[in-house]
Order: C-alpha cells, then sequence, then structure tokens
C-alpha cells in the first residue's frame, strides 16, 4: 500500500505568513505546499472564540469556535511579481499556486480574465504544479494547459457548492474530467455520516482508477476519505498546519495528526 503526497495548504494572507506555515510544513514532513494566491487579495479578521454560557451543557471543555471574516482588498493592493518570486524562493518543498474564484469559494475578487491572467504569471514563473478548475472557459483552460507543458503539473480541481449526490452520478462526472489534468481534485460540502459515506463510496469504485484522484468533503466527515487516503488509493492529501477541533467539523485534519493516524490504521 502506498502512502499518497501529503500536501499542506498554507495559511495566513501575507507572503510572510505563508513562508512561515511553508517552513512548519518542511519541518513536519510534508511531501507538497499549496498556495492560495486568492488568499492574498483578502484581510483576515478573527473573531474572539466565544465562551460556553451554560455551565450544565456537559461540555465545558471548550469555547465555541468562531470562523475568521475574509475582507476582499483592492486588485493594485498585491504586488504579483514579488510575491510569486518570494514563493519561488522561500519554499523548499514543491508549490502548487491556486487563485480560487469565489463561485468555487475562493477569494479572488475581480473578473475572472484579470483571474487568467494571474494563473498565466503563476505558470510561467516555473511552478510545480498549478490548479485549474475545470469550469473555466473551454479556450481559455486550453491556453493554460499548453502554457503548462510538461514543466507544470495540472490539478484539475472542482469545489462543489452543494453535499454529494448520487455515488454514482459523481463517478461518472469524474470520468467526464479524466484527461483535464495530471491529478483531479473534487471536494464537496459534507454534513454528517451520510454525505461522508457517499463520498467514501464514491473514493472506493474509483480506487484501481487509471486516473489519479483526490476526492475530500469540506464539512463534518469530510475528513473520512482523507483519514483512510492509502486506503483508497487517493493520489494527494490536502492537509493544514492548524490544530483545534473545529477542524474535524471542516472536514480538514492537520498534518502530524494525519500521519499519526496512518501509522495506527498501518496504513503504510
Amino acid at each position: 500500500m502506498s502512502l499518497p503526497l501529503v500536501c499542506v495548504t498554507l495559511t495566513g494572507c501575507t507572503v510572510d505568513e505563508m513562508l512561515k506555515d511553508a517552513a512548519r510544513a518542511t519541518a513536519v514532513g510534508a511531501d507538497i505546499v499549496e498556495v492560495r494566491l486568492d488568499k492574498l487579495w483578502v484581510i483576515e479578521q478573527k473573531p474572539e472564540p466565544v465562551e460556553p454560557t451554560n455551565s450544565d451543557s456537559g461540555d465545558s471543555r471548550r469555547t465555541t469556535y468562531v470562523a475568521p471574516i475574509f475582507a476582499s482588498q483592492s486588485i493594485d493592493s498585491v504586488d504579483l511579481d514579488s510575491s510569486l518570486i518570494s514563493f519561488r524562493t522561500g519554499i523548499e518543498l514543491p508549490v502548487i499556486l491556486t487563485c480560487r474564484p469565489e463561485r468555487q469559494g475562493g477569494y479572488y475578487p475581480g473578473t475572472e480574465k484579470q483571474r487568467i491572467a494571474i494563473l498565466s504569471k503563476a505558470i510561467k514563473s516555473g511552478v510545480s504544479w498549478i490548479d485549474l478548475e475545470t469550469d473555466i472557459d473551454t479556450k481559455e483552460r486550453n491556453k493554460l494547459v499548453k502554457l503548462a507543458g510538461k514543466n507544470t503539473k495540472i490539478i484539475a480541481s472542482n469545489h462543489y457548492d452543494e453535499s454529494p449526490n448520487s455515488p454514482a452520478d459523481i463517478v461518472e462526472e469524474i470520468s467526464e474530467y479524466s484527461n483535464s489534468g495530471d491529478i483531479i481534485k473534487i471536494v464537496f460540502n459534507t454534513n454528517g455520516k451520510k454525505d461522508a459515506l457517499r463520498l467514501f463510496d464514491v473514493a472506493w469504485r474509483t480506487k484501481d482508477s487509471e486516473d489519479k484522484l483526490s476526492i475530500m468533503g469540506l464539512g463534518a466527515g469530510g475528513d473520512w476519505t482523507r483519514i483512510h487516503a492509502p486506503l483508497l488509493n487517493q493520489d494527494i492529501v490536502y492537509t493544514t498546519m492548524e490544530n483545534g477541533w473545529h477542524l474535524a467539523q471542516q472536514g480538514k485534519i492537520n498534518t502530524s495528526d494525519l500521519k499519526t493516524a496512518w501509522e495506527l490504521l498501518e496504513y503504510n
């Protein structure tokens, strides 16, 4: 049983914050990191955790997690060229550059034309991997794929703003993306066991596929396919250097915790 690549999605909304997180990811043995370029155009506003109000509730161990708010900034607030140089020179590991649009849960506030230009610059920077959503205009996406050539590998991603539907339908959709990238990444919203089992079913049905896949959820139960990725023959697993009980409710998992889980499950 071979282990998937472990990719740490870097946290922070500035180059310095991401570089520091990349150093931590390198220290814990990550294989690759993802730089979310779209987050350079937002400022993270972290609200104070909410203290429990009922001491008799039976769970006074922890405060209530409140998700941060991301405030958009102007397009000209980011020096992209300088940022790309910093990422290229300041990160030891291979890098996936992503600029996620708002339509797929990202933060980039500009137009699609501007975003395509950013993706083009990202490829020209010599990055190891580029994330290209499958719903990019076909003509524009083909240009980006051609620009990537053999030097930059492609993550063909699709983040659905909904819960997983029929596993058979999802498997069929995955087959439609077969030639769209080096790894096909599918992400759904999950809200508990029912959704988690559907995604697990999809991953199980496709574990012998010739396509390289990464199937996961965002929300409760979304980490099931990450934890059992070696069993499901997933090719890359996205993790975080963040810690906290709230990660499970977001479908995320800490990098070190994932490696510990794999050792306990004897996935090695």
